[in-house]
Formats: structure tokens, sequence, C-alpha cells
């Protein structure tokens, strides 16, 4: 059973003290250890949620320990998470209809192998520099502008940034950025429609293809 209370008479040089459920009830003894890793440091007045447990000595102990500001964040985060596996879904059976769909058109000769050859290629770069933003996230370095990674993905790479964002677990649920990456596939679609007219053929014959030195 999950407790809130308030942590009391906390020694931060030793790493312990002493929580005091809301409400009243049984006082324990709780220890830095026992904090979830990664957490800040304690302090007096601080609300966290626990379990109790009762040790040998026939005293009482705080496990398991979260801060509620934590906990009320991750609930957020999960709800969010959860509201977003409809869309997940449907992204991802669209990027498998995609991916087939632009093979057939390749076999039937409406577009150059070129193109496949340059989505896997901006993939690829899109998957990595999810990975390194998230990393350097987590590291606290200095971090891939979201711009950036729009622009990978509108220039050909957003299965690969699709498949990081659900590999990873990175900007996956922000709403503001989830809106701007849909904005480049849309946009990313109307260019490969446009490649497939007599101009699109013409551009990528005379132009792409040229540059990358076919």
């Amino acid at each position: 059973m999950k407790l809130q209370g308030k942590v009391l008479n906390w020694n931060d040089d030793k790493g312990f003290g002493f929580v005091e459920p809301n409400g009243g009830g049984q006082r324990a003894f709780v220890h830095i250890k026992s904090f979830k890793y990664g957490s800040k440091r304690p302090v007096n007045g601080d609300l966290i949620i626990y379990e109790l447990v009762k040790e040998s000595n026939n005293k009482f102990k705080a496990v398991k320990v979260q801060f509620a500001s934590d906990a009320r964040e991750a609930n957020k985060r999960k709800k969010a998470y959860n509201k977003s596996n409809g869309s997940r879904v449907i992204t991802r059976i669209f990027t498998i209809t995609f991916c087939f769909a632009l093979l057939a058109s390749v076999a039937m000769g409406k577009l150059s192998i070129i193109v496949i050859g340059l989505y896997v290629v901006m993939s690829i770069i899109a998957y990595i520099a999810y990975a390194i933003d998230k990393s350097s996230a987590q590291s606290g370095r200095w971090r891939t502008k979201e711009s950036t990674l729009h622009l990978f993905a509108l220039l050909g790479g957003w299965p690969g940034a699709f498949y990081a964002q659900q590999r990873l677990r990175h900007k996956s649920i922000k709403e503001e950025f989830q809106m701007g990456f849909k904005v480049t596939i849309f946009l990313n679609l109307i260019a490969l429609i446009w490649l497939h007219t007599e101009s699109g053929s013409d551009f990528l014959r005379f132009i792409v293809m040229p540059l990358l030195g076919f």
C-alpha cells in the first residue's frame, strides 16, 4: 500500500530522516538509499510517496520512495503516452503502407530507385540525430534543434524519425513537436507525388541524379 507523507528531521550529511503520513499515522524512518535512483536530495517539508515496512526491531521504515511531484509528472507522461497510442498505431500502419507503395512505384518504373536510396540514407541520418539528441538530453549536453530534426524528416527521413521516436521513446508525446512532424510528412508526400509528374521526373533526372553522380 502506498502512502503519502512529509519529510521531517532530515539530516542530509547522514542521508536519513523521518516521514509522517498525511492525516496522521505511523511515523517511519527513511534513508536516502530508499529514494528512486536519480532523484534530488530531499529537504524537510518535501512530500513523498512510499511503502511502509516493519523491520525486525518493530520499527517502521519507508521504502520505494518517490517524490510526489515526480509521481505526478510520471502520471502525466503516462496518460499522454496512452493518449497517443491510437495515433502511433495509425502512423505505424501508414509508414508500412508507404514503404510498400514506394517499392511498388519503383518496381513499376514510375520512380527511380535512387529515391529509395535517398529515403534510406535520410532515415538513417534522422535516427542517428534522434539518438544523439536523446543522449544529450540525458547527459545535459547541447541539444539538436527541433527544426533540424524536422528538416531531416522533410528531406525523406521521416520513416527513420518515426522509428526513432518509438524505439527511443524520444519526442513521441510532445504535442507541439508531433504536430510539426506530421506537417513534414505531409509536405514530403506532396514532394513525392510531384516527382511522379513530368516536371518532377525531369528534376530528378537532370538535377538530382547528376548532383549525386549518377
